[in-house]
């Protein structure tokens, strides 16, 4: 049993590196902390190509001679996407893309891993945004037993926090690079930002934020509100939760409409204690509100699939494309998985989904409003 304490404490340190990206590696490593593993790994990669990766402390020696030596001959990593696919569930483990004889014959486990006392791995990928694909991978020592499935499922429901605080974090991460200030990141942002203090009253909005106002978020008595009542109670009772520090077990996504029909999908970010190392603009900011309008000529978000219909979020990748008309094959190419993995989740999804055909499908986001 993971000690409720253990769990608390990684999530609100996942949400403590959203405005304070070098707070990464000690987040990583309270999550590895739940299960006693050694330490946990942060892979993402963009749509151009760029990656970049961030590890738990002790794991700093190790993932030096994985990149230098390892990366291209892990024989793990090469499946696991693959594999990924073929499963029905959003965490794999090393049984998912080797057999025994393999983890007893492999260089990757018997010059690698035990070498530097590791074993198994437990990863889940999220998506904080459609243009990046993210992955954390926990760390096991090899005399350790394997993974099992309540603890690939608690390492699924802490990469979706993760993923959630990676919304804003993977921009300010960018940011960084390029050598700008938080303030300039957090005004230059291409989504709407709302910061909110412990009476939810806006302390601070982005100039794409100010843009959103009157599509279906407006601001009264200097307070954030749905414009439609249908929405207002679900996004009152959400801020309310959050702003009280109970953060969900699982984050998920608020969709608000205007009255000409269109939606804007919301994040909404703890912020916890005051925030005064990420400067005076977000001092007196308990929470973040993340807004993103929908684009209905784009494919959906798969996140918002995934929680929308319950799909895993591999599952949703596929149904996004599917739903913007890409037959499986294109999907496939796409994804870089093979055609057959491609129907064969499709065929998952429908069952799902309860529907039998693609143009079905596509009905149903746009009975959803996600699809014009």
């Amino acid at each position: 049993m993971i000690a409720t304490d253990t769990y608390d404490s990684a999530v609100r340190s996942i949400y403590a590196a959203a405005t304070e990206p070098d707070r990464w590696p000690a987040a990583l490593q309270r999550i590895a902390d739940c299960m006693g593993d050694v330490g946990t790994v942060l892979l993402w990669r963009r749509d151009d190509g760029s990656i970049g990766t961030i590890v738990s402390p002790a794991l700093e020696e190790t993932h030096a001679d994985y990149i230098a030596n390892w990366a291209m001959r892990d024989t793990r990593a090469h499946r696991v996407i693959e594999r990924g696919y073929q499963v029905s569930t959003d965490a794999v483990t090393d049984g998912h893309v080797v057999d025994d004889d393999e983890v007893r014959t492999l260089p990757i486990y018997t010059d690698y891993l035990v070498p530097h006392g590791l074993g198994w791995f437990a990863a889940t990928s999220v998506a904080p945004d459609p243009h990046v694909w993210v992955v954390i991978s926990v760390q096991r020592r090899f005399d350790r037993p394997r993974f099992d499935d309540a603890e690939l499922h608690l390492v699924s429901q802490l990469g979706r926090h993760v993923e959630q605080s990676l919304r804003l974090s993977i921009r300010l991460l960018e940011g960084e690079t390029r050598g700008a200030g938080l303030t300039k990141i957090l005004t230059s942002m291409n989504i709407g930002l709302f910061g909110l203090d412990s009476l939810g009253r806006v302390t601070m909005t982005n100039p794409v934020g100010d843009a959103l106002l009157g599509k279906g978020l407006i601001v009264r008595d200097e307070k954030l509100i749905a414009e439609n009542r249908s929405d207002r109670a679900a996004f009152d009772a959400l801020l309310a939760s959050i702003l009280r520090d109970a953060v969900p077990p699982v984050p998920k996504p608020l969709i608000v409409g205007d009255t000409e029909g269109g939606r804007v999908v919301l994040h909404v970010l703890p912020l916890g204690t005051p925030n005064m190392l990420a400067g005076a603009m977000l001092a007196d900011t308990r929470a973040l509100v993340l807004a993103v309008e929908i684009d209905r000529d784009q494919p959906v978000d798969p996140t918002i699939l995934r929680d929308l219909l319950g799909l895993t979020l591999n599952e949703a990748r596929v149904a996004s494309l599917v739903g913007v008309g890409l037959q499986p094959r294109a999907v496939a190419d796409h994804l870089g998985i093979a055609e057959e993995t491609a129907r064969t989740v499709l065929k998952r999804v429908f069952g799902k989904v309860g529907v039998s055909r693609q143009a079905e499908l596509v009905a149903l986001l746009a009975r959803l409003s996600l699809r014009g």
